[in-house]
């Protein structure tokens, strides 16, 4: 893992989310980088001859700058402390939407690993509307960890990983088998609605196994569970049953129609989680 970006909007989830980006810098060397989105720049544009384009511009670097200052004092900040003392920070402010903003500095400066505080959503919003961390992970080009309000620290001791034990799982294996090695924790991979359909006599466990030893996972046992139609309940029910401070989570990304019909266990398990949730997109590579 070499950079990780986190965005802030200087609220007190995205400090959460903030310090958790820097212990992970730490324990791997990585880069961490903050950054700012101004949003409210893309409501700026001027809706009318008479309006003077130039006040707009002025008031935009306004906040630009403002917004760099705070970013160089929370930088500072984290600098102080001696946990944190030999970072690497970088920070960068840019205009737009949230998700987007995200998604273009993530591909430009080759970031590792996004980490974002979320605040979670419910009902028709969720529906509607959904959260920002959500509209990230489904249009990040690397993974994310969604942090939820409330966090203090992140040294996980337990993840839960569901999985469908399918072949196209083992780049999420690999994955977690790098944090692993970081964090020192124990997987628990939760083996759901039995989508391969593997007989019940230790099938799932002995395809966990081939992953696991594929991928270099260390520690690792499976939960079978009966077949449910709310998924993102039965992870978070047990995620609670086994004392898990981690979930972890291959995710397809469904953009468009398919997204709107079919939805995502992964988006709906971060919206109502408590604990961090580390989206990894089916496919990822990197380190």
């Amino acid at each position: 893992m070499k950079k990780i970006l986190v965005p802030v909007d200087f609220s007190p989830n995205s400090m959460n989310a903030l310090h958790v980006a820097a212990e992970i810098a730490h324990k791997s060397g990585a880069v961490l980088e903050m950054l700012h989105v101004n949003i409210a720049a893309i409501y700026s544009t001027p809706l009318s001859e008479y309006v003077v384009v130039s006040k707009f511009e002025g008031d935009d670097q306004q906040y630009d700058d403002t917004a760099v200052s705070k970013l160089e004092k929370l930088k500072m900040e984290l600098l102080a402390d001696p946990a944190y003392a030999n970072l690497n920070i970088q920070i960068r402010v840019e205009e737009g939407y949230l998700h987007s903003a995200v998604r273009n500095v993530a591909q430009d400066d080759a970031v590792d690993l996004v980490v974002m505080g979320t605040k979670g959503t419910s009902g028709m919003n969720e529906f509607l509307v959904g959260s920002n961390t959500e509209k990230v992970i489904r249009t990040s080009p690397c993974p994310v960890l969604a942090v939820p309000e409330g966090t203090q620290t992140f040294a996980p001791k337990i993840a839960l990983l569901p999985s469908t034990l399918k072949d196209d799982q083992l780049n999420v294996f690999k994955y977690v088998a790098g944090w692993e090695k970081l964090f020192k924790f124990h997987t628990r991979v939760l083996y759901l609605n039995n989508v391969r359909n593997l007989p019940t006599d230790g099938s799932a466990e002995a395809q966990k196994n081939r992953l696991a030893e594929a991928s270099g996972l260390k520690h690792t046992d499976v939960i079978l569970t009966h077949e449910t139609f709310f998924e993102d309940n039965a992870i978070l029910s047990t995620a609670d049953q086994f004392k898990a401070d981690m979930i972890v989570m291959g995710t397809h990304q469904r953009h468009g129609l398919s997204h709107i019909l079919f939805g995502s266990i992964t988006e709906d398990t971060v919206n109502h989680s408590h604990i961090p949730v580390l989206a990894v997109p089916i496919g990822w590579s990197g380190k």
